[in-house]
Parts: C-alpha cells; structure tokens; sequence
C-alpha cells in the first residue's frame, strides 16, 4: 500500500493528463454504487434490510429474492441473502453508541459470531418462514460460521449445509505479509492505528481506484499489491474490474478484530479474544483465560474448498482444520487458487459455484 500511496502523489504532481504513467481504463460505473445499486444494476431483483443484533448493532443486509427475469442464461433462482458483520461499510450504526466512539469498536470476531450471525440468521428465517438456510461464507465468513454453530446448538439446527470458502481458524502457518504487522505488541500497534476503527474505506481508496490503479501501467502494480496479501494467482484476475474491487475493499473492521487476529498468529490457536487481564476476561468470559473454540463441537455438515496458492487460508492450516470437523460432507483443493480467487476469479463460476449449486440441488431431493 506505500507503494501505491507514492504512486498516487506521483500522479498528483505530475497531474493527471499528460499520459505519464498510460491511459485510463474507463471507469465501471458500480465504483461509485451501493450494495443495493450494483444488484439492480445487474438487472436482479433487490430487497434491503436493517438487522438490529442483541447489543445494539445495525446490520444492513441486502436480499435478492429470485433469479433475472426473461435471462438468456440459465439462473437457479435462489432466494439469496447477503449479510455484514459490524464495522464495515455497510453495517457503521448503534443504538447506543456512536461509531465516533472507542466503545463502538470494542469488538473482534467473537462479537460477530455471537451477536452478528445469529440475528441474521433469526431475521431471514423469520422473513421466509423457513426452518433453515445454508450459509456460504469466505474468509472471516467461515471463521464466524465455525464459532457460532459450535458453540450456539440452538442456531446449528437451522443451518441445512454449511460451505466454507478458503476457510480460517488457525493461522498458525499463514505465510500473508499481515502477519509481521500482527506481530507488533498491542501497546505500539494501538499508539499507530489507534482503539477505533482499522483502515477505514474512504474517498482516497476510489481515488486510487480510478486515477491510479485504472492506468495501464500501474494496474498491474495495484493487483500485485493484492497478492503480496492473498496469493499469487495473477492470470484468474479481470484486470477490467480492478477499479471495483479496490474502490470498495477493504471495508473496514476494529482494532480490535486485527489484535485477534494478532493473537491468533502469534498462538496458533483457535480461541476468543484475550481482553488483556484475568480479571477483563473473568468479566467477560467467566474465567481468567480466554476459552477455545472446539471444532469437534460444529456437528453442521460442511462442504470446503480452499487454495493451494492461499497466503491467508494456508493449506497447513486448512489441513488441521479438517481433521477437527466430525461432519464434513465434501473437500476439494484447488491448487493455484489464493484467498480472493473464491470472490473474484474469472473461472470461480465454472470452478466453484456451479459446483455449489449442484450440491444445493441434490440436497433438496
């Protein structure tokens, strides 16, 4: 990212229209739209939401009911919900508290496992008048998935299958340049970044997304930014929608989540988040040390797939991860896979959510 950041006062000084660093791709119009905004610009049909969890937080979640009418393509027609966790762009708001203050982003990823999904979960079955939904989730999506559904039976019950994309517990082995970062102590890393929020997403990202990273010679530069972080996998990239991807990740998340993540790497376990003190954690987990999360506990039948190329995920990690799990259903590896291709890979459809679709089928037979 200093990097880009050195490019982009590059561009400033020199000014933008003498060509110094190759034309401007043009611009994907959904740089500048919302959740709600991109569906329908897709010509699918879009619900949106407001999701108010136990402790005050206010999730916006987007839905779209059913497939595009009069499509050329074959559509499968899901009911298909998008959920957020708090503190990113599109779930900032508290009953409570205001997102200015340090105890809005008094969370990690416990937070989000235990308030956050379930009350996704309760809202869209209440919506549908369903007893149950599968869950896809990536990333943090599944590190949320596994807590909840190990430790909250009562909310496992309504989950029909869960599919995990490049999937994270430990990172013990993960080899992603975050990790050096992660191994600051939490006193200098919070006299750097703060208590609040970590790396916010704001007006500079779109402008490195479309006066910097939309130029021929400099695209390549910005992708490989992204790699250093997930993996390498530069040839499953569309190069065209890198504005995008940048001009709307990352999203935003606490201090606090990172610190997690920090004790995560430097512990190799899987466990709730260390509140600093015997007396903090007695507060709030009823012991002086912060509990494990058992993975033999998530009894819901899950279907994973994970990268060979995955700085994040890494396939160390992702090995000892199911060795733990009492009902997996399905693994595949794909090799030249990093931690993005699951969302952005060109051949993600034909390689993995076809794939998803068809096991959805067979599981309503």
């Amino acid at each position: 990212m200093l990097l880009l950041l050195t490019v982009a006062s590059l561009i400033s000084a020199l000014g933008t229209t003498h060509g110094f660093l190759g034309k401007l791709h043009p611009t994907n119009p959904e740089v500048t739209m919302n959740i709600s905004q991109m569906i329908s610009f897709w010509k699918y049909p879009n619900e949106e939401y407001e999701v108010v969890t136990e402790d005050g937080y206010v999730l916006g979640i987007n839905r779209i009911p059913y497939g595009r009418k009069n499509s050329e393509n074959t559509d499968a027609g899901y009911d298909v919900w998008l959920g957020n966790s708090r503190g990113n762009t599109w779930a900032r708001k508290n009953l409570y508290y205001s997102p200015d203050s340090v105890e809005f982003w008094a969370f990690s990823f416990d937070e989000m496992a235990k308030y956050d999904l379930p009350a996704t979960i309760d809202f869209i079955l209440k919506k549908t008048g369903q007893d149950q939904l599968r869950y896809v989730g990536h990333s943090q999506g599944t590190t949320i998935g596994f807590i909840a559904f190990s430790t909250n039976p009562k909310l496992a019950k309504k989950i029909k299958t869960f599919y995990a994309l490049a999937p994270v517990a430990t990172v013990k082995y993960t080899k992603t340049l975050l990790n050096k970062l992660m191994l600051l102590p939490s006193f200098l890393f919070k006299i750097i970044f703060g208590n609040k929020i970590f790396y916010p997403h704001h007006f500079f990202d779109q402008f490195l997304a479309t006066e910097v990273c939309s130029r021929e010679m400099v695209d390549l530069l910005c992708s490989n930014t992204l790699f250093i972080i997930c993996g390498f996998d530069t040839s499953n990239l569309n190069m065209s929608r890198l504005d995008v991807y940048l001009s709307h990740n990352p999203a935003g998340t606490s201090v606090q989540n990172v610190l997690h993540w920090s004790q995560a790497v430097k512990s190799g376990k899987f466990q709730a988040f260390d509140w600093g003190s015997p007396v903090q954690n007695m507060i709030h987990f009823h012991q002086p040390t912060p509990p494990y999360y058992n993975l033999t506990d998530m009894h819901v039948p899950i279907a994973v797939w994970n990268g060979g190329n995955d700085l994040l995920a890494d396939p160390e990690d992702v090995d000892l991860l199911l060795s733990k799990l009492p009902n997996l259903i399905y693994h595949r590896k794909i090799p030249p896979y990093n931690h993005l291709d699951f969302i952005w890979a060109m051949d993600a459809p034909q390689v993995i959510y076809n794939e998803i679709v068809s096991m959805m089928g067979e599981d309503n037979k």
